[in-house]
């Protein structure tokens, strides 16, 4: 019987990997727990694979589970989840970005009986200002769309109960994930810890501001069909625009005074095609979105497991 499963997303992490190892290794021998650590090589490109490796030549608990290529953060996640078999499942970063020791506080939670423990960060301290500000600013206008309202500054780092992951094995399937939300929409008892997030110890994060927009909008899009209700709020929006111009040309027709239309003809034609145009990219990216579920193309695809 396996009590704890931890997943460890990689990719490109040659650097980190010993130093995470090592940590990993000296956390888990002070808890009486039996465990098991998988971790999912993310179609790395550098020496991750050889290092991993040699962990499992060494360590008995190591499974490796191998992509045929780069499937990304979240594809890595519940591939790992797939593969547990423990009691609680602990998802995690190879960086140590995500600190070990607080397994143990994650389990003392599960032990009163939570399935979800969250952990939320206080700080991060290689998070510039931009980054700081994007992270809040996208939980907030998310909390704001969705109707089930996630938690500021969740992340990657969680604890799941075993049903929990068996519900994610079998649902929550979607080529468009955002796991840390599903995980606080499920409706079981959930609880957070709160911590501080270390520099990295080695390399630089694989997320740029690119894919740390993309994910937003993936993110939302998963959670909420709100933005697709953007067309009845701008028409809402301009009718009201339009009765103001109306009233105010016919008092100006009553007084006898010429209205100069051209400034607002050009200004009403500009925002009207901006907000069309934008309309019309939401639509398209729902629309991709459910092109990519028609397909029903796996969500990863595993080269080799080693164990």
């Amino acid at each position: 019987m396996i009590d704890l499963s931890v997943v460890v997303s990689v990719y490109n992490e040659e650097e980190s990997l010993p130093s995470f190892y090592a940590v990993l290794s000296d956390e888990l021998a002070k808890l009486p727990v039996t465990a098991e650590i998988i971790f999912v090589n993310d179609g790395s490109r550098d020496g991750s694979l050889s290092i991993l490796k040699s962990f499992l030549e060494q360590d008995a608990r190591v499974i490796i589970v191998d992509f045929s290529k780069n499937f990304g953060h979240e594809a890595a996640m519940i591939a790992g989840i797939d593969k547990s078999r423990g009691e609680s499942v602990v998802c995690m970063d190879a960086d140590l970005q995500h600190p070990p020791h607080y397994i143990a506080e994650m389990l003392c939670k599960r032990s009163e009986g939570f399935d979800i423990v969250n952990m939320v960060r206080n700080s991060r301290a290689d998070a510039g200002f931009l980054k700081r500000w994007t992270s809040s600013f996208f939980y907030w206008m998310t909390n704001r769309i969705i109707h089930e309202k996630l938690e500021p500054n969740a992340s990657d780092f969680f604890m799941i109960s075993k049903r929990i992951a068996a519900v994610l094995k079998t649902d929550y399937r979607e080529r468009t994930r955002f796991l840390r939300g599903f995980i606080q929409i499920m409706g079981f008892k959930k609880t957070q810890i709160q911590f501080d997030a270390p520099k990295r110890i080695a390399g630089e994060s694989k997320y740029s501001l690119f894919k740390l927009i993309v994910l937003s909008f993936s993110a939302v899009s998963a959670l909420s069909k709100a933005p697709l209700k953007i067309a009845l709020w701008s028409s809402a929006l301009f009718g009201l625009f339009s009765l103001i111009v109306i009233v105010y040309s016919l008092i100006m027709w009553i007084v006898d005074t010429p209205v100069s239309g051209y400034t607002t003809i050009v200004i009403l034609i500009s925002a009207m095609f901006s907000v069309n145009l934008l309309v019309i990219g939401i639509i398209g990216e729902y629309i991709g979105f459910l092109f990519d579920e028609v397909k029903k193309r796996p969500i990863y695809t595993v080269m080799e497991e080693y164990e």
